[in-house]
């Protein structure tokens, strides 16, 4: 397996007008489960990295909602059981925080190969279910970052 993973991730937080959060259950670790997240590929801007991961998670296209750079960065250590992704010495992810609000909750086709299931709960369940604590900091920011439209 090539360990030329970058690095540097986004977060996207996806969730509705009634603070409704997506969640994801990862395939690699049942149990787990968070929001869409993924690593920056080549040379991408980190907004096409956030677009590309809603899509490919989700199968939602992105630009079609209100996609908002939250331009709040966590570097976290990168846990040991993930590290083989990654070149030699690297134990430090930056990950970049957008969200993506959705008018309501909307039918999602996930990545078997990423994701076992999805759900949408209200945003204080989600932030305890988690697993990341960027994320659950990200999902409890949602009342003050929410664009009533």
């Amino acid at each position: 397996m090539p360990r030329d993973k970058q690095p540097i991730s986004v977060l996207v937080v996806i969730y509705t007008s009634a603070l409704d959060v997506l969640l994801l259950e990862r395939a690699d670790h049942p149990g787990y489960w968070q929001s869409v997240t993924g690593s920056r590929d080549g040379d991408e801007t980190l907004l096409e990295t956030a677009i590309r991961e809603a899509s490919e998670e989700t199968g939602l296209v992105a630009a079609k909602f209100d996609l908002t750079d939250w331009r709040l960065q966590n570097v976290y250590e990168i846990y040991p059981h993930w590290r083989h992704r990654y070149p030699d010495g690297i134990t430090q992810n930056t990950e970049h925080v957008f969200g993506l609000q959705l008018p309501q909750q909307m039918p999602i086709r996930i990545s078997p190969r990423e994701h076992l299931n999805y759900q949408w709960l209200p945003y204080q369940e989600a932030a305890d279910k988690v697993f990341s604590p960027s994320n659950r900091e990200a999902i409890l920011q949602l009342p003050e970052r929410i664009q009533h439209v």
